[in-house]
């Protein structure tokens, strides 16, 4: 235990909870070997900082060490950036390039988001992974190479597996040794703790008093489910020590700065977790955001139909919704046959463009971050690269 605590001060991690230690204690047990590391978990709950107790308890903690965003590399340059090109190759390659594998060698690479890579870039990467060889982009020349891996993903892999979208081979070829970091909501009890160490570094950094929590205060964090873990937690931590000028925090100033959390239908739930890079998540966030709730979607619908739709309401318990049209009621089985049937009601001259619906919700989410396109990739449920082709398709400026 002492050995877990020396990690924790090392590399800044906070929390007691059972399933961090275990983590942790992988993490140092697999340094010494050269195993292949698959890391697990939500965004927000510090992968990041497993890979560097890897390497730092590793022998190759003299080596090179890199930490590569698989999905912030657009996907027309990820083999070069991780293999290196020829001069000539393709356009724009005016010089010999070294890629990461080229340049790491001897070191530990640490693949983020590695469920985002395009599947040809997978097969070259389970090359290296089974031999230690790459071929640059342009080149027939084999080049060999040592590098230790530690991949990371928030994805649910197995299902990408069945979806197509990943390798099978190269899955069971990282998950050598999986290691699972719990969500922020699964360690209530280091909640506190987090809240305690966020509010003074704030308070140390702009010169205030730290922030201190009622009991009731404390119970709302504990039980709030924490979508973006860690991180979500420290940024309200700095926007309440900044904002509020009363230093003990009630559940009335607290729940401003926590989102309003609307657990959604099952339908659209499973749609999510089974297609979390869909291109059209934003389309059935738009969707669901104007059903919030039964009074305002009649009144809505009512308007835009001129009475054609007379009333929207779930049956039987189910989630579905159902149309009621001239007596006839139809039940629909899915999302797209709610957002099918929903826009054909829709007359000519009140016709909604979703498209506009999706340029203005992309432009908010990019506001509010500042025009970070990973945290507003984040706060829309897709991927950074998804978001990047949108914002070229709909020629959006930042």
């Amino acid at each position: 235990m002492t050995d877990i605590q020396a990690i924790k001060q090392r590399f800044g991690i906070i929390g007691n909870d059972p399933n961090l230690n275990r983590a942790i204690e992988v993490a140092v047990q697999v340094a010494a070997t050269d195993l292949t590391v698959f890391i697990n978990g939500e965004s927000g709950t510090g992968k990041d900082v497993f890979p560097q107790i890897i390497h730092q308890n590793s022998s190759r903690k003299h080596g090179p060490y890199f930490a590569i965003n698989c999905g912030a590399i657009p996907e027309g340059t990820i083999d070069s950036e991780l293999f290196g090109h020829e001069k000539g190759s393709f356009t724009g390659a005016y010089d010999t390039r070294k890629g990461y594998f080229e340049v790491a060698d001897g070191g530990t690479l640490f693949l983020d988001e590695v469920g985002e890579l395009p599947l040809a870039t997978q097969a070259r990467l389970l090359r290296v992974l089974e031999n230690g060889e790459f071929i640059k982009v342009g080149s027939s020349k084999i080049q060999k190479t040592n590098v230790r891996v530690v991949a990371a993903t928030n994805l649910d892999i197995p299902t990408a597996i069945e979806k197509g979208r990943f390798r099978e081979d190269l899955y069971y070829r990282l998950n050598t040794v999986p290691i699972h970091i719990p969500a922020l909501r699964e360690r209530k009890d280091d909640i506190k703790l987090l809240f305690r160490k966020f509010a003074s570094d704030f308070a140390e950094k702009y010169h205030i008093p730290a922030l201190q929590l009622t009991q009731e205060a404390l119970t709302m964090l504990e039980h709030y489910r924490w979508d973006g873990n860690i991180r979500q937690l420290k940024n309200v931590t700095e926007q309440i020590s900044i904002i509020e000028t009363s230093r003990l925090i009630t559940p009335e100033v607290l729940k401003n700065y926590l989102p309003v959390q609307t657990v959604l239908p099952a339908i659209f739930q499973d749609e999510s977790k089974a297609d979390s890079i869909s291109e059209r998540e934003i389309l059935y966030k738009v969707l669901f955001d104007m059903r919030k709730d039964i009074t305002e979607l009649r009144k809505t619908v009512d308007e835009l139909t001129a009475g054609q739709v007379q009333t929207v309401q779930p049956i039987k318990g189910t989630t579905v919704l159902n149309h009621v049209s001239h007596d006839n009621v139809v039940e629909y089985d899915n999302a797209q046959d709610v957002e099918v049937e929903y826009l054909q009601e829709k007359s000519p001259a009140d016709s909604l463009s979703l498209q506009d619906k999706e340029n203005e919700v992309i432009c908010k989410a990019l506001r509010k971050h500042n025009g970070k396109r990973k945290d507003a990739a984040k706060e829309l449920g897709i991927s950074e690269r998804t978001l990047y082709r949108k914002i070229k398709e709909y020629d959006i400026k930042m």
